[in-house]
Parts: C-alpha cells; structure tokens; sequence
C-alpha cells in the first residue's frame, strides 16, 4: 500500500485514496468529503493502484442482469454464458497528481542477473507522467540512424521494446529517442517535442552493481532519462575535431579579461557621482545577459558603498536612468537589507532628472 492508492474498507462502508500513513499500522485514508480518516492498514483492501508491477484489482460484481421475457426464454440470462459481441469499451488511463509533469526514461533489465557475463537484456520505454507518448528509439549507424522500436506507450506504464545480447551492445554506444506528448478525448497543457541524444555506457552492463532498485521494475534495471520534469535530458557528444578546436580557442583566449572601463567617481560639493551605465563600466557588453549586465552594476554599487561607510555624512549619487526601474529597484532592495544605517531619496530632478537616486550615509 502506498500514497495514492484508493482502497475500501473491510468492516465498515467507506473508502478513498491514501493520503499518508499514521504509524507502520495505521493509513490516512482522505474520503470524498476531503477529511483524513485513520485507518489500520489490515482494515483496507487496495482496490486500484499506480503501481507499475500490481495488476487493477477489478471489484465490481456481476450480479445476474433482469431480462424482459419473451415467450418460451428464460427470465434471466447469466453474464458468464457466451456473448459473441465485440468489446468496445476502453477504460480510462488513470492519472496522479504528481504525473503532469513529463517524466520519460529509457530502461534496460538483464534477463538473468546471476549469469551477468552471458545474460541477454530487456529494453524498455518507461513513462512515467499522465501523457500518452508516441516516440522513436534509434541506434547511431555509421553516419546515420537506424529505428530500433518506433510505438506509442500509455500513461504511467512502461512498454517492452525489444531484446538484445552482448553482441548487439557495441551499436548501443549512442541511442537517439524523440517523442511527442498528448492526452486523449480531454483537454492537456502543451509539452514540446523531445529529441535527447545518449551515450550509452556498454561497460556498465557487465557490471551488477550498475543495475539498481526502481519503482518500475521488480528486478534492478539501469536507468537513462530522457525527460525529467519537462526537462529534456542533455548529454554532450565531443569527437577529435571538436576536441581539436575547442583546445585551439583556448589558447586563443588565454589573455587577459576584460576589465571594466570604470572612470573614477567624480565629486560635486562634497557629492560622489557614480554613473551605473553599462557603457561606463564595460568595454563591451556581447554575449552578457541581461542577468549578467546587472550583476556588473550591482557589483559596483556595492564597491563603492562598502568604500564609503564609514564616512558619516557622506552624499553618493547613483546614476541609473530611468528605464523599466529594473536597476533602481535592486538598488533600493540593497539599500534596505544590506546598508540599514543609510538613507535614500530621488537625486535633484534639475540635475539628475528621473534616473538618479541619492544616498546619505550615517
């Protein structure tokens, strides 16, 4: 028994979805009303489950179903007596709360674990979230790819894909998997589309150790993501060449970084002026955030702030523009957590317009 569960009671009427577990012995079962009820857990029966190795526990009964009678039938008919009519009805994936985030792993189960330096493997799609997922699973070929299992895999089950021995390992190294997510006959949040290149470790399927206890297998399985909440999983492939260039660029930046062009502050009446603009602190600005570019004009409000604390009295004008305030608002956070023994108010208008704001330091 596990959170999520829903269960019925044995001696009493009632029922719901295990919320949490009092003590060892004991289940907190949230009824429809919302209201957590104590139950001993030898007291409750699962009923269903998202459990990925436990079959649904099917507890509706068939009572025997009235029948007009027609002349010369039998008033009732037995549901258990032969029905050539098709099945039709298709029960509904069940969802958990947690599973609408995409969660998509890629599975591999030795088939005999005690035999590991001769046993075949098992491989798996596991997803893990409330999506059906239509997807691909390839193998690097030369300089290609070859589709190994293309399917689509239900929510919250996993889906056999194929088995393959020690032989099939070495076109194994790098696996590509894209996949699609949707619900069906309901409305769903929008997931984009995944394409996550792996590198397979081949060595590790030699090893026991590597294959670990998961919640979706009985046995110990060596699991890759492919999307872990939402996030698509990123491996980085790097041949000779790259390794080549990458070494080369290197060299070539192995000068000195770039320094701030930061002029000295200028006095006016006793008034230091700091100009907090990126074209007066910076050189050039390619490639910064805007994070990192307000990183840099923090870093020297508080280098001149700390310089100047201890000279009560003190006025410092910080030049920011106006903006969206985005720099403004920093600097008063700052002010209000960090420099408490300083006060703070709109530079003059006449001199400074919106873009300025004066503080004194006591």
């Amino acid at each position: 028994m596990k959170i999520g569960d829903k269960v019925r009671f044995l001696s009493e009427v009632g029922g719901g979805i295990v919320s949490g577990f009092q003590d060892k012995d004991t289940a907190l079962v949230r009824d429809e009303d919302g209201f957590d009820i104590p139950m001993p857990i030898r007291e409750c029966v699962v009923i269903d489950t998202d459990d990925y190795n436990i079959a649904k526990v099917n507890t509706g009964t068939h009572d025997k179903k009235k029948l007009e009678k027609p002349q010369g039938t039998a008033r009732y008919r037995d549901d258990d007596e032969d029905d050539d009519r098709p099945v039709t009805f298709t029960p509904k994936p069940l969802e958990r709360r947690e599973g609408e985030k995409l969660n998509v792993c890629l599975a591999y189960v030795p088939m005999n674990p005690k035999e590991m330096t001769t046993t075949a493997f098992e491989a798996y799609l596991v997803n893990d979230s409330n999506y059906f997922v239509d997807f691909l699973y390839m193998s690097v070929e030369g300089t290609g790819w070859r589709v190994r299992f293309h399917g689509t895999v239900e929510p919250n089950t996993k889906l056999f894909m194929e088995e393959f021995d020690r032989e099939a390992l070495n076109g194994m190294e790098r696996v590509c998997v894209q996949c699609m997510a949707y619900k069906q006959d309901k409305t769903f949040l929008l997931k984009p589309a995944v394409q996550v290149e792996l590198r397979i470790d081949t060595v590790k399927f030699y090893k026991l150790h590597t294959f670990q206890p998961s919640d979706f297998f009985e046995e110990n399985a060596l699991i890759y993501d492919v999307v872990k909440d939402d996030v698509p999983a990123r491996t980085v492939f790097v041949n000779a060449e790259q390794l080549k260039d990458a070494l080369l660029k290197k060299s070539a930046d192995e000068r000195p970084a770039r320094q701030p062009a930061r002029k000295p502050e200028a006095q006016k009446n006793g008034i230091i002026e700091v100009d907090l603009h990126l074209t007066e602190l910076l050189d050039n600005t390619n490639g910064l955030s805007h994070k990192e570019m307000l990183g840099v004009q923090m870093k020297e409000f508080r280098r001149v702030m700390d310089e100047n604390l201890k000279n009560k009295g003190q006025k410092i004008v910080f030049i920011h523009g106006k903006g969206e305030g985005v720099l403004r608002s920093e600097i008063i956070k700052e002010l209000k957590h960090a420099y408490k023994q300083c006060t703070y108010q709109d530079a003059s208008f006449r001199e400074y317009g919106f873009g300025a704001t004066m503080v004194t330091v006591h």
